[in-house]
């Protein structure tokens, strides 16, 4: 069976500070979370486009654990971020929080993402909450909905290899 995701990638800002994607995957959450949390996983679709690769992906899966992304460009450019895992709710529930290490926004953000699963499909809701609006502005004026898109895009045909 062939799976593929069953809904574009939708955004809102349900607060002056905050940006929530949606998106459902026609996958079990299970694996959807596996797909969030383990390095081999999250270095196949995160942010890898346009000759961009997820050279460095850490994550310490614990309570207070750290993660770190480190992407590399076409032409050697590198940009990095990364946090500390919050909470931990296998398989529904990550809070983490999310600093750049250039970053173009103030202040570090939260990100809550939250998986529920009907049918066999899994609903995605990742909410990320700024400092501030000028700092949620500032993300929302970059071409992160599209690069989100793309990776989730993504995502689906690497959940479509684990069923």
């Amino acid at each position: 069976m062939t799976r593929t995701a069953t809904s574009p990638l939708q955004i809102t800002t349900p607060s002056d500070r905050e940006v929530a994607m949606t998106r459902v995957f026609d996958a079990p959450r299970r694996l959807v979370f596996e797909a969030w949390t383990r390095p081999d996983l999250v270095k196949r679709w995160l942010g890898v486009r346009g000759g961009w690769s997820l050279a460095v992906c850490e994550i310490d899966l614990e309570v207070g654990g750290r993660y770190r992304y480190v992407w590399q460009g076409p032409q050697g450019q590198e940009m990095g971020m990364g946090g500390v895992f919050k909470e931990i709710m296998p398989p529904e529930r990550l809070v983490v929080t999310e600093k750049f290490d250039e970053s173009w926004y103030p202040g570090e953000a939260i990100n809550t993402t939250v998986l529920t699963e009907h049918a066999g499909k899994t609903t995605m809701t990742l909410t990320m909450r700024y400092a501030s609006k000028e700092a949620r502005d500032a993300v929302l004026a970059t071409p992160m909905a599209t690069g989100m898109s793309e990776s989730f895009d993504t995502l689906a045909g690497v959940l479509a290899t684990l069923a």
